[in-house]
């Protein structure tokens, strides 16, 4: 747990000061900013709360990617089947990065980029993710996992989706591993929706995501310990594995590359609620150019090429 994290939101949530955070995957890099003094360059979107102008104008521009190779894709997921194997982990969020060549700022992408919820970060990143990490709305904690991913053109996609076995499984240990997450910080923890199927535009095509509902009742003064709250319950189930601490570790053996703040969270606390997102579907301004990070989660039925596909699916950048 990153406790200077924990503290400075704790901090700001004893005040019911309305803040706005984000947090990297590894938790060593975080900022936190008061709401109303957030500095130029940090542009979010969840949802319905956003500090983005009405006044930008977008312009039109260009993108293309060069896939990971999918013979090192392979090398790597049969790596994490051997640490299955071994009991090490039973599923693991195995990521890796995509080269894109663009022809515009972040600042330009976040606008015209769709999505519920929507980061840029001084032309470092942008993000524009489909899922929520935790919701806090009256007391109650809600998190929404999303796992399973089917092009929606294919004919029967929502049937064979649901009917998938390996799909179906790294689902279930997925709600399985953030039902227990969340019964660290509340009580009363139940699924309240089971592997429900929203359609997303992912660039030019359509895909099916499968999410699930668990939600659990925080005492009346969560605002006191809304940091802490947080930070238990990083990393994010869904884009780590499960047992949580060993695939964490064996994610840092096998990815081969930093993840920075791709599959970090970020949020606004208004004072009255909290709303905050995982960072997928994320764009990195790097050294040698800009990188899209994407992955997916392999369990012991896991079939190398859907995996390269699903990979390669989620790069994608979905327009109004």
């Amino acid at each position: 747990m990153n406790i200077e994290f924990a503290s400075k939101l704790n901090a700001f949530g004893k005040e019911k000061t309305p803040f706005f955070f984000m947090i990297d995957y590894a938790e060593k890099q975080f900022e936190a900013f008061v709401l109303d003094a957030i500095p130029h360059g940090v542009l979010y979107q969840l949802e319905t709360q956003s500090n983005a102008s009405n006044t930008f104008t977008c312009k039109d521009f260009s993108w293309s990617k060069t896939p990971p190779s999918k013979e090192q894709y392979r090398a790597q997921m049969e790596a994490v089947i051997e640490e299955i194997k071994a009991g090490n982990t039973y599923l693991l969020n195995l990521t890796s990065p995509t080269r894109i060549e663009l022809s515009c700022s972040l600042e330009n992408l976040f606008y015209t980029a769709n999505a519920p919820f929507k980061l840029c970060y001084h032309e470092a990143f942008v993000c524009f993710s489909p899922e929520r990490f935790v919701e806090i709305r009256n007391n109650r904690i809600s998190t929404y996992p999303m796992k399973g991913t089917i092009d929606a053109s294919i004919p029967n996609a929502k049937e064979m989706i649901l009917n998938d076995e390996k799909e179906k499984a790294e689902h279930v240990m997925v709600v399985d591993l953030l039902r227990n997450d969340l019964s660290m910080v509340s009580k009363d923890v139940c699924v309240e929706q089971f592997r429900y199927v929203e359609k997303i535009q992912a660039g030019d095509k359509e895909l099916l995501q499968v999410s699930s509902k668990i939600t659990g009742m925080l005492d009346e003064n969560w605002h006191n310990t809304v940091g802490t709250i947080l930070a238990t319950l990083l990393p994010a189930g869904s884009i780590s594995g499960t047992p949580k601490r060993s695939s964490v570790e064996v994610i840092k053996r096998l990815e081969g590359y930093d993840r920075g703040f791709f599959t970090g969270i970020f949020g606004v606390y208004d004072g009255k609620t909290l709303d905050s997102a995982v960072m997928i579907r994320f764009l990195e301004k790097t050294k040698e150019g800009y990188v899209f990070k994407s992955g997916g989660g392999i369990t012991l039925l896991s079939e190398a090429e859907k995996e390269y596909d699903e990979l390669c699916d989620k790069v994608y950048i979905s327009l109004f």
